[in-house]
């Protein structure tokens, strides 16, 4: 099993992707785009993963590795790959499968719950509703065909499934207590005066969330694997 990731900054990395990867004894692989690293063949993968960012879906001239990044992915899920995206990597999904990426209503920074929408095999015994950790101020439209899974109170769209192998979170599962120092470090959220930011504070006092998305994670990704 070879899993492979696609990271746009040196802050966003795997997380606890490349933990539970190793545990299972799968060989894990990254591509750093923001040092204009080349892309693997698809062949040689059987899991795409696509990290987040500050960037936004339509940011090229700023960023032109994102062109080649959108063909890639767009690829990968026209040759049947198992992909999984979080935050800008599920609205880069969800752009390059036809729909729109937008502002949402609200920045969401920090600890806030997630509902399910809609009951999925790939989300089994995942609980209805717990906290989960967000950083982003866009948000993806549900492509057509797809399956909108989880929303909170400030985004309508915070997950996707398409054709049961393919998946987008808008919020981290994959935070890790290193990571979210990481993701602190890369910005003031304490600037922020919005209702939906929690202070930098706030963010690490409930950092032991972490294990719990964790291990909610380690499920969806076994069976995303397995199915």
């Amino acid at each position: 099993m070879h899993i492979h990731y696609l990271q746009h900054v040196e802050f966003e990395g795997p997380g606890y992707i490349e933990q539970w990867a190793r545990d299972q004894g799968y060989h894990i692989s990254g591509t750093r785009l923001y040092d204009h690293q080349e892309l693997p063949e698809l062949e040689e993968i059987d899991l795409l993963i696509v990290m987040g960012g500050p960037m936004g879906v339509y940011d090229d001239d700023q960023y032109p590795w994102l062109v080649s990044e959108k063909a890639y992915i767009k690829h990968a899920v026209e040759s049947g790959k198992r992909v999984l995206g979080i935050c800008l990597g599920a609205q880069l999904l969800a752009h390059v499968l036809g729909a729109k990426i937008e502002q949402a209503p609200h920045t969401e920074i920090g600890w806030f719950p997630v509902t399910l929408e809609t009951k999925h095999p790939l989300l089994d015994k995942i609980p209805e509703s717990f906290k989960a950790f967000h950083w982003h101020g866009d948000m993806f439209d549900i492509p057509v065909g797809a399956v909108p899974i989880f929303k909170s109170a400030g985004c309508p769209n915070q997950g996707f499934i398409y054709q049961n192998k393919v998946v987008g979170f808008q919020f981290h599962f994959e935070t890790t207590p290193e990571s979210l120092s990481a993701m602190l470090a890369s910005d003031d959220v304490d600037a922020y005066q919005e209702t939906f930011v929690q202070s930098a504070a706030a963010i690490r006092e409930k950092a032991h969330h972490c294990q719990r998305l964790n291990t909610y994670l380690a499920t969806i990704l076994t069976r995303l694997i397995n199915h």
